[in-house]
């Protein structure tokens, strides 16, 4: 295989046209978003289903903080997995830390035991934080020395985008079907074994088909800088270990407290990023305006992952609880509805892709796109409010409705997703932007930490209340990004 080294990656089509290290990252991609979604398909029903059947009996507004403190901290973690992979240890070995510890974490929720769920899930964040933004970079690395304006680059990340949704699409059948005829332990261990291959995958055929990708420190830190950093963060876990400590020892511990403090650490984030970047003398006005754009992208980014990623929690607990699910004698476990989304975006996104190309300078203005992707997952809310009413009045709804209410949701990500990514590396100031892209992933952070604990207000509400509420309020931050779409157009200067 050493003849696969001497061709240059811009000279390489040996996978689809594209470079052969595309494949190895797919793969890995592809079994890595195979454990992910396996545990967003199951970890809440787990976290709710009765102790008596193996589950550990949780109320619901607690099972959906976890599940939302778990799943902001994936995005938060991005942003020191990027700053050891930029400053430490390379992409190349980031990516292999970050899936081994996540292969531990799933193997650690697998032994049947109660408490094995904390340190399991606490892994499995932190592993998922240093892959996923390394592998995506190793990918744009296989075309730095394309002589194109970036056609193949965008075919290349069209493929490997498809590899994150195929392995989507199969984890919940996989694991649900496990979890729901052996015991979740045994749908936490195939997750572990989905990671497994692909640590395996990544292992053996890094080094034959990758080249020099990935390997270098991008921006090595100093002796000092590593030393004030680390001096930082041991501050910071001590002083969360008295906090705690003192909690423990006044008899007034929750777990609810270990929400609070970790939403906290999520929302006061990017309010010190923000401050960074407006701090920075080198910012010239164009680059300060585009910036007042991007806290309107951010705070609408912010409400659509609020409504978005409760798909994986409250509605997931609805399917469990509120949705027949027969077709015909055999009922089929909830868990599976959570392959919807994912095969929706295979479908849809090339549909897309082509009606933005047909569109051309006639598409939607970024800020259109956003308002609009906002105000149509409020409206899926407003469906699932619906449902929540004939739920309550009848016992259960046909699962089509829910899988409507995924499509819909569907949408609205294809109009949002890859418009907030690209408004990220077009807004970013010169030299920032891994800062704003950090943003970006903290978005996703901000709006599953606010998610989880507005779910307090289910149980009080009722499901027709708070779907309806926060759809409302979805649908408000929409007119309001609507009436502000000409100003921001203007403070973007030259970004459609």
């Amino acid at each position: 295989m050493a003849s696969t080294l001497r061709v240059p990656p811009a000279q390489d089509k040996r996978f689809l046209g594209q470079p052969v290290g595309l494949a190895t990252l797919f793969t890995t991609e592809m079994w890595e978003r195979f454990s992910y979604y396996g545990m967003r398909a199951i970890l809440v029903l787990y976290l709710v289903d009765s102790v008596a059947d193996g589950g550990l009996g949780m109320s619901t507004p607690q099972a959906v903080g976890i599940y939302a403190v778990y799943s902001s901290m994936v995005w938060l973690l991005a942003v020191p997995g990027g700053w050891l992979s930029d400053r430490l240890w390379g992409p190349r070995k980031t990516v292999f830390i970050g899936a081994f510890i996540i292969a531990a974490g799933h193997y650690i929720m697998a032994v049947p035991v109660d408490w094995a769920i904390w340190p399991g899930l606490a892994a499995i964040a932190l592993g998922t934080g240093f892959l996923k933004p390394n592998i995506s970079a190793m990918v744009g690395g296989l075309y730095d020395g394309d002589s194109d304006q970036g056609e193949r680059r965008d075919a290349g990340f069209s493929i490997y985008y498809m590899g994150i949704n195929i392995g989507g699409f199969v984890a919940p059948f996989v694991c649900g079907f496990l979890a729901t005829g052996i015991g979740w332990h045994a749908g936490f261990a195939a997750a572990g074994v989905g990671m497994t291959i692909a640590l395996v995958v990544y292992i053996a055929l890094a080094p034959r088909t990758l080249g020099p990708i990935g390997k270098k420190v991008p921006n090595p830190a100093t002796q000092a800088l590593l030393r004030k950093v680390f001096t930082i963060v041991a501050l910071f876990f001590a002083g969360a270990f008295v906090l705690f400590g003192i909690d423990i020892a006044m008899g007034t511990f929750e777990s609810d407290h270990v929400i609070w403090f970790l939403t906290a650490v999520t929302l006061v984030t990017p309010f010190i990023y923000f401050t960074r970047i407006f701090k920075n003398p080198n910012l010239d006005t164009t680059e300060r305006s585009r910036m007042r754009a991007y806290i309107w992208i951010f705070v609408g980014a912010v409400m659509f992952w609020m409504i978005f990623d409760q798909g994986g929690s409250l509605l997931n607990i609805f399917a469990e609880d509120n949705t027949s699910r027969f077709v015909g004698s055999y009922e089929f476990p909830a868990s599976w509805l959570q392959s919807v989304d994912p095969l929706g975006i295979i479908i849809f996104a090339p549909l897309f892709a082509l009606l933005w190309m047909k569109l051309g300078s006639r598409a939607p203005s970024l800020p259109a796109k956003f308002a609009l992707a906002v105000f149509i997952i409020g409206l899926s809310f407003i469906l699932m409010s619906g449902l929540g009413y004939l739920a309550d009045k009848n016992g259960t709804v046909q699962w089509e409705w829910l899988v409507l209410v995924f499509l819909i949701q569907v949408m609205a990500e294809l109009l949002l997703s890859p418009t907030g990514l690209s408004a990220s590396t077009q807004l970013a100031p010169r030299g920032m932007e891994s800062q704003v892209l950090a943003l970006w992933f903290l978005a996703t952070a901000v709006g599953d930490s606010i998610g989880g604990v507005l779910a307090g207000l289910q149980p009080v509400l009722g499901n027709a209340g708070y779907f309806f509420a926060l759809g409302s309020l979805a649908i408000l931050m929409a007119v309001l990004l609507t009436t502000q779409i000409k100003r921001l157009r203007g403070l973007m200067v030259g970004v459609h």
